[in-house]
């Protein structure tokens, strides 16, 4: 037998729970899935300054008073890794890793993204020996040594600085000849003396011992010669990708696995939503989450009624 609601929201992100909180302030019957803890993504970001009402708080704490929020209305909580989505007439039928099923009229998809790989030898074989894709979980493994971050994005700029509070040093290995990261964000990582930048930097290998990391190799671009940093870490952070699977059958994904939606959040399959980093966009940033989940959320609503007066 299916647990049966009025919405599902798959993902617990700040967007997922923002839309979660509007469909159940407004007294439909809601239920938020996840394959971990809630808070998605934030939960690894050390200090957020750039969320409005916060002079700067720790992900992990945003996470908490946004769940604290939604939990004030109730809607039902459960661990699920999703593995396929089926239509039933106007049912969305949900199924989980733990052979669970879950149906309503109303899906909201707030998966977001996950880190790209670099595909390079020794990528997977030294993963949680020495590379890593969160300098928030793990860096306190590399206090007082040296250290690389591989990107020149946001992300990458971000978990450098961090990074470089507790390494000896942080270097930044780019394939450009310039950062991407916003202005704010490159200013503070010049001015920090532990940070260096390795540019037009084409990364082709991660080295170890059989245990730990202990360089990297990579190719100049402008010269083709071959250079070999050593490090004891590398922090990786090249892109992201859309965390899109269960939902490939359904019709609604772009060509790279992105959920295409209108301004409404709005996929081509009524009763189907999706928000945050799952959708095709430029800014991934929580504030533009939540606008989007309160938008998915009121959006989720409207539909309801209307299927309410069809019926």
């Amino acid at each position: 037998m299916a647990d049966k609601y009025d919405v599902i929201v798959v993902g617990a992100g700040p967007g997922g729970m923002t839309a979660a909180l509007y469909a159940a302030r407004a007294n439909l019957n809601v239920l938020v899935l996840d394959r971990g803890p809630y808070g998605g993504q934030m939960n690894n970001t050390d200090a957020i300054d750039n969320y409005p009402g916060f002079t700067e708080i720790k992900g992990p704490e945003l996470s908490q008073k946004m769940y604290d929020t939604l939990m004030k209305f109730e809607p039902d909580y459960k661990y699920g890794n999703v593995q396929t989505v089926a239509l039933d007439g106007n049912e969305k039928v949900i199924k989980t890793d733990d052979d669970h099923e879950y149906r309503a009229p109303i899906l909201i998809i707030a998966t977001g993204s996950d880190h790209r790989h670099l595909g390079v030898p020794g990528e997977e074989e030294y993963s949680g020996k020495g590379v890593s894709y969160c300098a928030v979980c793990d860096a306190a493994f590399f206090k007082d040594e040296d250290v690389t971050v591989i990107g020149g994005g946001d992300s990458a700029i971000e978990e450098g600085i961090y990074l470089a509070q507790l390494a000896k040093s942080v270097t930044v290995v780019h394939r450009r000849d310039e950062l991407r990261a916003q202005p704010t964000l490159q200013k503070r990582a010049f001015a920090n003396k532990k940070m260096k930048f390795v540019w037009n930097a084409q990364t082709e290998e991660i080295v170890g011992d059989g245990n730990r990391v202990t360089s990297i190799k990579y190719r100049d671009k402008e010269t083709g010669e071959e250079k070999e940093l050593p490090t004891a870490g590398v922090f990786i952070y090249v892109g992201v990708l859309p965390q899109t699977a269960p939902f490939k059958e359904l019709g609604i994904l772009d060509d790279q696995g992105w959920i295409v939606t209108d301004d409404h959040m709005k996929t081509k399959v009524p009763g189907i939503f999706a928000l945050g980093d799952v959708r095709e966009k430029d800014l991934r940033q929580i504030a533009n989450a939540v606008g989007e989940g309160s938008v998915a959320g009121q959006a989720a609503y409207n539909y309801y009624q209307d299927l309410k007066d069809r019926n």
